[in-house]
């Protein structure tokens, strides 16, 4: 049982300046992947290892679920097994070779509202907190060259290099770090996407800042985050919870989170999307059996949290360098 690495993302790497980079911050990569950097770490690569090694073909990155087909003599139930251990899968869904993995978020109904407005066409993206990579495959299906996924769950990783073993695709990669390693980054994305990632963050304008400085001039940042409904700037810190989670440390208004991109040196931002949170598109499933939106939501009032705050509103902005 070895962690998983990622030779075939660093040979194509190879003369590139964001091989510069990935050198820099391999002693951290090494660091994150070793099999006792988290308790049940060891039992997640278990059940990687239980799944085949190469088992990608006719891949579809473009429908909702991302789609595989099954080769033949394939042990379907033996990869549903393994892949149950990976629970809970949070950002999907994915159909691979007939196992449908339905996650607790349709983010194929938040792609729909934003890839119209954005051209991926041969651009190298950063996908920050990007989960277990849906929407960075997502992103590629749409004409991206290569993408970078950074999320600092080991569980969301090893999802990623499941799924890899179903699609053997390996222009995209999600590393196990932080925005963190960003900082003094030799190398500019063309494109950035920040989604469901601000609110976590103590001091949002920081990581603003951050992104901006790792962006090419002219470079498009994607930023999708809780926003409080109004038109006045404004921003609201809960206390203790908001809508169940614990690490919501401030949600502003649409002219505050304005005001937050022009101060981080952003131009041109536009909100292309304002969409209220449902227990459709969010709600528990068999591969995510845990508490989900309805019980963020109080049970008299469901345009009000279980805290007595504003319901989950989100938006989606496209901001330039």
């Amino acid at each position: 049982m070895t962690p998983f690495n990622i030779p075939d993302f660093r040979q194509q790497l190879h003369n590139t300046e964001l091989a510069e980079w990935m050198e820099r911050i391999s002693p951290q990569y090494n660091a994150r992947l070793q099999p006792d950097s988290q308790r049940n770490f060891p039992d997640w690569l278990s059940a990687l290892d239980a799944l085949p090694q190469k088992t990608g073909s006719n891949v579809n990155l473009n429908s909702n679920a991302i789609t595989t087909t099954a080769e033949k003599n394939f042990d379907t139930e033996a990869a549903r097994a393994a892949l149950h251990k990976l629970t809970p899968w949070r950002k999907g869904p994915f159909d691979l070779h007939g196992i449908y993995v339905d996650c607790e978020w349709r983010c194929d109904w938040k792609w729909q509202r934003l890839s119209p407005h954005v051209d991926l066409q041969d651009k190298t993206i950063l996908d920050v907190g990007c989960g277990n990579g849906y929407y960075s495959l997502r992103m590629l299906g749409a004409g991206a060259r290569q993408v970078i996924g950074l999320d600092t769950s080991l569980l969301f990783c090893t999802q990623f290099q499941a799924i890899t073993r179903f699609t053997n695709e390996h222009r995209a990669t999600v590393l196990p770090l932080g925005v963190e390693v960003l900082t003094d980054n030799p190398f500019h994305f063309e494109c950035i996407f920040s989604m469901g990632v601000l609110y976590h963050r103590r001091q949002p304008d920081e990581h603003l800042k951050l992104l901006h400085d790792n962006l090419q001039s002219g470079g498009l940042l994607i930023l999708e985050t809780l926003i409080l409904h109004g038109h006045e700037p404004r921003e609201m810190i809960p206390q203790d919870r908001y809508a169940n989670m614990r690490n919501v440390w401030s949600v502003p208004s649409l002219p505050a989170l304005m005001q937050q991109l022009d101060i981080a040196g952003f131009s041109s931002a536009t909100c292309i999307d304002i969409t209220r949170t449902t227990v459709s598109e969010q709600r528990p499933t068999d591969w995510m059996p845990y508490k989900s939106l309805t019980d963020a939501l109080d049970p008299q009032d469901s345009s009000l949290t279980i805290e007595g705050h504003p319901g989950p509103l989100r938006a989606v902005i496209i901001a330039r360098k």
